[in-house]
């Protein structure tokens, strides 16, 4: 018996795709009964808008033997059975290894990734053309345990404040979760590692104003009841959901773009494969034309060095990262040794 299949007429710069989606009818949100032709013709509904905020970039796919409460795995290299219309580019990892990324150029290369049993999207911050000097600088605001979405707010319009004296115009999207992720377009002129100071530059600056709200504290037993501010995602090959893309919550969330205007507004809950072709529809992309204008982060670099020559060092890696000059012990407070 064959098996089940249906196929989706995908638009796109070159004409329509023909898409095969194979098992339609599984299941991945349980909750709702949401199917894996759901996701694929969610991904059609938003692709110009997805593409716009997601393309020409490598991106990591996040997905799924089953359902979004199964296991996961995520895909750096390209798939077998790639298309011959989805390009890859080579990409150098913290480790110093490089490998092949993929690149979505259009909503069929989405939809494909959904065929493929994706369910998140995770684009890098730099573009295909040049991989090691980012194009956005971004920053994950985290509410910790004993805060939520509200506390994330106020901390994301004083932050859009921190980051217009230096310079920068901002963006801003739901994580489709409980935080919110700020977005600032830059010219693509300085590598990883200057990108990751001036974030660190930028939440330092948001600490001081906020000491009681937010935190860069990066082990979790000193964070308290605060917004972490998570500078490790601007580091290499770290990511984030991009946006449009689906989350693998109960919900079918979606990590949404919004205007600064509706954030005081709007609930993450409000944004879900359902929910958000429509908005576009209505609404339009709140991204649309973000890279028009990309500033620059050296006076973000200069709050850096200021810091520095003020005692403030550099912050722990990600655990996985080769050890970093100036990087403080990568020990838990709590059980670094106490001296005699």
């Amino acid at each position: 018996m064959a098996s089940e299949q249906t196929t989706l007429t995908v638009p796109g710069p070159n004409g329509d795709r023909e898409m095969r989606i194979s098992s339609p009818g599984r299941v991945l949100w349980p909750e709702l009964g949401l199917t894996k032709l759901d996701l694929a013709r969610y991904m059609v509904d938003v692709g110009e808008a997805f593409i716009s905020a997601n393309g020409d970039r490598p991106v990591a796919l996040q997905r799924f033997s089953e359902n979004v409460e199964g296991d996961q795995f995520f895909s750096k290299n390209p798939p077998k059975g790639t298309p011959d219309f989805i390009r890859t580019v080579k990409v150098v990892f913290p480790s110093a290894r490089s490998h092949p990324m993929l690149v979505l150029d259009e909503p069929a290369a989405a939809v494909w990734a959904v065929q493929m049993n994706t369910v998140v999207f995770h684009p890098w911050p730099s573009l295909a053309g040049d991989t090691d000097n980012p194009d956005q600088l971004r920053i994950d605001l985290d509410p910790q345990p004993g805060t939520d979405f509200d506390d994330a707010v106020p901390a994301a319009l004083a932050l859009k404040e921190v980051l217009a004296e230096a310079g920068l115009a901002c963006f801003i999207k739901t994580s489709g979760n409980r935080g919110l992720h700020v977005y600032a377009p830059v010219e693509p002129t300085r590598e990883f590692l200057d990108v990751r100071h001036a974030v660190i530059a930028a939440a330092r600056e948001l600490e001081r104003r906020m000491p009681d709200k937010v935190t860069t504290a990066w082990w979790k037993e000193e964070r308290g009841k605060k917004v972490f501010l998570d500078f490790n995602q601007a580091n290499r090959d770290r990511t984030i959901a991009g946006a449009y893309s689906p989350r693998a919550l109960a919900n079918a969330s979606v990590s949404c773009p919004i205007s600064w205007d509706e954030l005081e507004s709007i609930s993450p809950k409000d944004f879900t494969i359902l929910t958000v072709p429509d908005r576009l529809k209505t609404v339009g992309d709140p991204w649309a034309g973000m890279n028009a204008n990309p500033g620059t982060i050296d006076t973000l670099l200069g709050w850096w060095d200021h810091d520095l020559k003020a005692g403030l060092g550099e912050l722990p890696f990600p655990p996985d990262y080769p050890k970093m000059p100036g990087e403080p012990p990568r020990v838990q407070p709590s059980r670094a040794r106490k001296p005699d």
